[in-house]
């Protein structure tokens, strides 16, 4: 998959100019998409165990954090549970960053990030992010105005410190429509299984839709940089968004160049000492 068509425009864009039912960079339908999804998880789960592997034996082994964004219902959980689930859970943190505690809102708003970064040789999962505090805090007016614009600066110093600091970030909003999301709400309110996952303000937040869009609008383009970009994926169609965000994360991975670490004793030599003097034996 060509995933330099998910990646955002430089500067000012308009979400409405992206087709939240597009699959680009694959042709085919939904069983393709799902078998080409194996294959990449796959691979996926052979060089995370290279990273996992690495950070067992580097203390300076790189990190992967993957940046979940979206509305409620374009699919952010099943995401997580479509590809991050399929990893080895040791090396995976996931973590989601929703109203913030008391002790929290006594600190900077990235304090709390802070402790939930992924240590070395993870891939770290925010589902819902830093970046709460510059959506819902500007659309709900929860700080003043040139306190989010601090925090657009504040969020591009910190991605850089990070990728500095040898994490690689993969920062995707999933993008759908007001009538998708109006038809997944429907489907929850439907099924009494699934009303844990409903609030009544999901409706009320409906009536903001045009705000919302436009602060994700103002903060992609704000944080959008070259080691730090934003990836749109249509997110409609759940088996694209999966396999989208499942190359993504690929990509990152391969990036890596990541390799098995080179072992600290000889293998030949305790391979000869567990067949010959095997306490056991």
């Amino acid at each position: 998959m060509d995933i330099s068509l998910l990646r955002a425009p430089d500067g000012a864009f308009s979400l409405a100019d992206i087709d939240p039912g597009a699959t680009p960079g694959f042709d085919g339908g939904k069983a393709a998409g799902k078998d080409e999804l194996s294959a990449v998880v796959a691979e996926l789960t052979d060089l995370q165990e290279r990273l996992f592997a690495e950070g067992r034996t580097r203390p300076d082994a790189r990190r992967v954090l993957l940046v979940l964004q979206g509305m409620d219902t374009s699919g952010k959980g099943g995401t997580v549970r479509k590809v991050i689930g399929s990893l080895d859970p040791q090396g995976v943190a996931i973590a989601s960053f929703g109203t913030p505690t008391p002790e929290e809102l006594e600190h900077d708003f990235l304090w709390r990030v802070h402790s939930q970064l992924p240590t070395p040789g993870r891939i770290g999962v925010f589902d819902r992010s830093h970046y709460e505090d510059v959506l819902i805090a500007r659309v709900r007016s929860l700080v003043p105005a040139e306190e989010v614009d601090r925090r657009y600066a504040a969020i591009r110093d910190f991605e850089a410190d990070l990728v500095a600091d040898g994490v690689r970030i993969v920062k995707v909003m999933l993008h759908i429509s007001p009538e998708e999301q109006r038809d997944r709400l429907l489907a929850r309110l439907d099924e009494p299984a699934k009303h844990w996952k409903f609030s009544p303000a999901d409706i009320d937040d409906r009536a903001l839709w045009a705000d919302y869009q436009a602060a994700y609008e103002r903060a992609i383009a704000e944080t959008h940089r070259p080691g730090t970009p934003w990836y749109v994926v249509p997110a409609e169609s759940k088996w694209y968004r999966n396999l989208a965000v499942a190359h993504l994360l690929l990509a990152e991975l391969r990036a890596l160049d990541l390799q098995w670490p080179t072992a600290s004793f000889d293998p030949a030599e305790q391979r000869r000492r567990l067949v010959e003097e095997d306490p056991l034996s």
